[in-house]
């Protein structure tokens, strides 16, 4: 029961990103948001950072987990290439929004915040030194552009449109052919 709680109170900071578009989360509001009086919320998250934290990793759980779908593989098992590309497919087709970014952002000014996202994202995008510079340059294209992309879709401040999206697939599917296949 009390996982449910907070896997609501969690949708519901969420949900307050998506409503706001980006800022902050009390407490108040995130317990209100959720059908709970603010003791009822701290009883799950005793602080805002707590809260925050909590968010954070939760937004960090569904991408861990939108990968793990993709790759189809246990991680440490894919190469690079797999990872980048599973990496990719994600940031290029699922759907994100404003909460999601605002939640990338605003942990890029928090310490504890960043440490999560690395933690948990790192080891997807993280490129062995042996890997050749060729191959490394490609692969971080491929993902640079994911993450514009995602990022575009997310604040929808410079949307792409969902045509381009498509030849934005092929071109990346370029970028991340093994060496071992051209």
């Amino acid at each position: 029961m009390a996982r449910n709680v907070k896997r609501l109170i969690l949708d519901g900071a969420l949900e307050l990103l998506r409503i706001e578009g980006g800022g902050s989360i009390t407490l108040d509001a995130a317990a209100k948001q959720a059908g709970l009086t603010k003791p009822g919320l701290m009883y799950h998250f005793p602080t805002k950072e707590a809260l925050m934290l909590a968010v954070v990793d939760h937004v960090a759980d569904r991408w861990v987990q939108l990968l793990r779908d993709r790759l189809s593989r246990p991680l440490e098992t894919a190469s690079p290439h797999q990872r980048i590309r599973a990496y990719v497919e994600v940031a290029l087709d699922a759907p994100f929004d404003r909460a999601d970014f605002a939640i990338c952002a605003d942990a890029h000014y928090r310490t504890a915040l960043t440490d999560t996202w690395v933690r948990r994202i790192e080891p997807w995008i993280t490129l062995p030194d042996t890997l050749p510079d060729t191959e490394r340059a490609r692969l971080t294209a491929a993902r640079l552009l994911a993450d514009g992309y995602c990022t575009a879709a997310a604040t929808s401040v410079f949307p792409v449109p969902d045509r381009d999206r498509l030849q934005l697939l092929a071109v990346t599917e370029d970028l991340l052919k093994d060496e071992t296949s051209r």
